[in-house]
């Protein structure tokens, strides 16, 4: 199905990861460094980060980036190799995964929310050997002596002095170097990023984002939204998402646009700060727009340069659209559907054609392909359900250091999203929910198996099930059925106990104590329908 409006890249056909063949664009650039250098040249004077007071132009950029990948170079970095974020959305993550950029070494962006045992996991899975951390995660961090991979430790804080722990301050990374750069020979299927997603056995997943994954999807968002050269967005989805990443920070970066650093979002901030910086172009999770209208006046700000509102990570309330178009006639709402392994986007709404189609996610970008399949692997006809598969140059090649989940999840080509979905004769796309036990609150998934594992681990819980429960404003919350060995067992010892095991939107939203066995079928798996219904008589306060 052809997009519905002209797009300015030519396609051809190509053979990518040992024999995927898939539509690409062909005039693209063949790196996310050479995106970088190519806004430098159309403007070095342009504006590309704010940080609260910090302004930054392209110029600006580029040389930090090239001290730090200098400074890099010294340590003994080479392409390939692996470099861990654990950073906040500030000026400093958008520097450092540059410089990996023009290095080929691979970013390793983590969540800030996670806790000692998955940073540990992910650290030693991905054999990282550089870290850049907030100073004050410094004491959540695993000792040093369980990460023997770790080489390099660098941190940075709001506040001057001195780094803590085994960290060496920022400074260092940004200082001068007369270290020349290594000539990088840049590859179409290179691994440039590592993003890791929950697992359905509790541990997480390395998705590996190519070169070619990540200029697809800069490319996708630019022909789809029709984006611009002079566009601002404000990062207010953590940088270290698909999302804030890619969206955001590749595809500002990319055009030749402005990123402006929000680190934690609050209603009123976000729009003042919007208005402030004339923003042109938002991607946000629906749950956002669902705050903003609940907690604040749009009157009270000039947001005429609020051109697109893009959204994603759930659905979006047909009344919250209606009421975005009334409080803000002149920007166009568009939502989009995709996934880390899918570089995000898979979907997008045509522009304006929202209010015709809102129970869709869209049609399919471009360089994508879609098919719906029946639980025996076959395609099913126009406008019927089955599982969604996607397949394309913005598909990553699967998981690092996983070949059972890889094999598992990719076939003939595809990603096997376990979304249950239709695609009508027209092309849009609808997604009716999810084969797997994920739980999306607020844009971050959750799969219930994580929580479960780490209840497990308990000393007074038998065992548990994990479901999600419809939220007005985060989309979803997570509730928790536990069967207990001691009755003194409490909610806030469940919640206290994941909290230390698990990132902070992990921890379950209501928590029920059974008298009675879990639900379970003839074959012993737990029936969630079950538990759902019992929700559904007796929700909770």
């Amino acid at each position: 199905m052809p997009w519905p409006y002209p797009i300015r890249y030519d396609m051809a056909a190509e053979t990518h990861f040992s024999g995927r063949h898939m539509t690409c664009f062909s005039n693209r650039p063949g790196s996310v460094d050479q995106l970088l250098r190519d806004s430098l040249t159309n403007d070095p004077r342009a504006e590309a980060i704010v940080d609260g007071d910090r302004r930054l132009t392209y110029s600006d950029l580029d040389g930090t980036v090239t001290a730090i990948a200098a400074n890099l170079t010294e340590l003994g970095l080479r392409q390939g190799d692996r470099l861990a974020l654990l950073l906040a959305n500030r000026a400093e993550f958008v520097m450092v995964v540059m410089a990996a950029a023009r290095l080929g070494v691979v970013a390793v962006p983590v969540n800030i929310r996670e806790q000692t045992p998955e940073l540990e996991f992910i650290l030693n899975h991905c054999g990282a050997r550089v870290l850049v951390h907030e100073a004050d995660l410094e004491t959540r961090l695993p000792d040093a002596k369980a990460l023997p991979d770790l080489e390099h430790r660098f941190s940075i804080s709001d506040e001057a002095g001195p780094a803590i722990g085994e960290a060496r301050p920022f400074s260092e990374l940004i200082a001068a170097s007369d270290t020349a750069l290594p000539v990088v020979d840049f590859h179409d299927d290179d691994t440039a990023v590592i993003l890791y997603t929950s697992g359905t056995t509790g541990r997480p997943k390395g998705a590996m984002l190519t070169q070619l994954n990540l200029v697809h999807t800069v490319l996708h968002y630019d022909a789809c939204l029709e984006l611009g050269d002079l566009e601002r967005s404000l990062l207010v989805v953590p940088a270290s998402h698909v999302t804030g990443l890619v969206a955001i920070i590749y595809t500002m970066l990319g055009l030749g646009g402005c990123v402006v650093m929000m680190k934690k979002f609050n209603a009123p901030e976000f729009l003042k700060l919007a208005a402030r910086e004339k923003i042109t172009f938002m991607m946000m999770v629906p749950a956002m727009y669902n705050l903003c209208l609940m907690r604040a006046d749009f009157t009270d700000y000039d947001l005429g340069a609020w051109r697109i509102g893009s959204f994603g990570g759930a659905p979006m309330p047909e009344d919250t659209i209606q009421r975005l178009a009334e409080v803000l006639p002149e920007m166009i709402l568009v939502n989009a559907y995709g996934a880390t392994e899918t570089t995000s986007p898979t979907s997008v709404m045509p522009l304006g054609h929202i209010a015709r189609h809102a129970d869709s996610v869209g049609q399919i970008v471009p360089c994508g392909d879609v098919l719906i399949m029946d639980d025996d692997g076959n395609q099913v006809s126009p406008g019927e359900a089955g599982e969604v598969w996607i397949a394309g140059p913005m598909v990553v090649p699967g998981y690092w250091n996983n070949e059972d989940a890889t094999a598992r999840e990719f076939q003939d080509g595809y990603w096997k999203s376990g979304d249950i979905g239709s695609l009508d004769a027209d092309g849009y796309l609808r997604v009716f929910d999810r084969k797997k036990d994920m739980i999306n609150r607020g844009g971050y998934n959750i799969y219930s198996a994580e929580i479960e594992n780490a209840l497990s681990h308990h000393p007074d819980v038998l065992e548990s099930a994990v479901i999600g429960v419809a939220d007005p404003v985060l989309g979803e919350k997570t509730h928790v059925f536990v069967c207990a060995r001691a009755e003194a067992l409490k909610e806030t010892d469940v919640q206290a106990w994941c909290g230390q095991h698990l990132a902070d939107y992990k921890i379950p939203d209501y928590v029920t104590f059974l008298t009675t066995p879990l639900p379970r079928n003839a074959n012993g798996k737990i029936v969630k329908r079950a538990l759902r219904d019992n929700v559904t008589q007796t929700s909770p306060a």
